[in-house]
């Protein structure tokens, strides 16, 4: 099986292994598939839960697309070559109780070929990382120990270079320099090379990708029964703000598939469905919406 080939079987299994996951958790929503088809090549499967015991709404998105490279793209994506190739996961899924934390995943392999169609350029990229509205330590360092596990079966710099580069990615730089939550690993670019092959970072994805149950779905299950108010419900709302600027004015992987003319419905499912936006909104001192905050202006070190 070729390296595309076996990365796209692989992609499409952790979709259905970790849907069957939530589903479980959930005991009530089940996802729902909408298959699409980009016109210039290409499509993805969106799956969607939503009104859900555990989960308001979420995703877990699978896409397999290439095309050509554009001006466009040379740009304002840095890309020297003509064709493109990318598959990859996202998922996004927000919970409907506020003591239960909002969590991201993605992973992805990028190809780039020359006019004889020859592979001139190919790198992974992934990570995980939590967004919880209240802090709970413990979940915050099962969190973070699942991925240290993870990483030290490949190589024991992982950890704290990729929990560094979560750290400094999920930021509103706008807001003076607050994280989005609490962070987890994210790698990016990562080319294979005579130490570290194909096979290795595809391993290394996998161990990732599957460790997303391992780290997410104890903490769902140990918060989803805690009873809240609405000021709970709404200082998540609040969060969940936050996390749509970040992802309308930094994230790459939307920028990216905006300007290829992906889905914009499966490119911004990863968007809450209730959020508040409100003047200079600050919480109460020494309060535990405070202590969130906190967090999210001086990333931990959480292991």
């Amino acid at each position: 099986m070729e390296i595309k080939e076996k990365w796209i079987s692989f992609i499409h299994q952790l979709q259905d292994d970790i849907c069957a996951s939530l589903e479980v958790c959930d005991d009530k929503a089940k996802f729902i598939e909408d298959k699409w088809i980009r016109k210039d090549g290409g499509g993805g499967k969106t799956r969607v839960i939503s009104n859900g015991n555990v989960f308001e709404k979420g995703g877990v998105n699978t896409s397999v697309v290439f095309g050509d490279v554009t001006d466009l793209m040379r740009s304002q994506l840095k890309m020297d070559g003509d064709k493109w190739f990318a598959c990859g996961l996202s998922l996004v899924i927000h919970p409907l109780n506020p003591f239960v934390p909002t969590v991201h995943a993605n992973y992805r392999m990028f190809e780039l070929y020359n006019e004889n169609d020859e592979v001139i350029e190919r790198w992974f990229g992934g990570g995980t990382d939590l967004t919880p509205y209240y802090l709970f330590e413990e979940d915050a360092k099962h969190f973070h120990q699942t991925y240290k596990n993870a990483c030290n079966k490949f190589d024991e710099s992982f950890y704290p270079a990729f929990k560094k580069e979560c750290d400094n990615y999920f930021v509103n730089y706008h807001r003076n320099n607050e994280r989005r939550g609490i962070g987890g690993i994210f790698f990016d670019h990562q080319k294979p090379s005579a130490e570290k092959d194909v096979n290795f970072w595809m391993n290394f994805a996998r161990e990732c990708g599957y460790g997303f149950m391992e780290a997410y779905i104890p903490i769902v299950e140990k918060r989803k029964n805690n009873s809240y108010t609405d000021l709970n419900k709404h200082w998540q709302e609040i969060r969940r703000g936050r996390y749509v600027e970040f992802n309308l004015v930094h994230d790459r992987g939307t920028l990216f598939g905006l300007k290829t003319d992906g889905r914009t419905e499966s490119i911004l499912m990863s968007l809450p469905p209730t959020v508040r936006f409100e003047y200079n909104c600050q919480p109460e001192k020494d309060s535990e919406e405070e202590k969130l905050l906190d967090v999210c202006l001086h990333p931990r070190e959480w292991v």
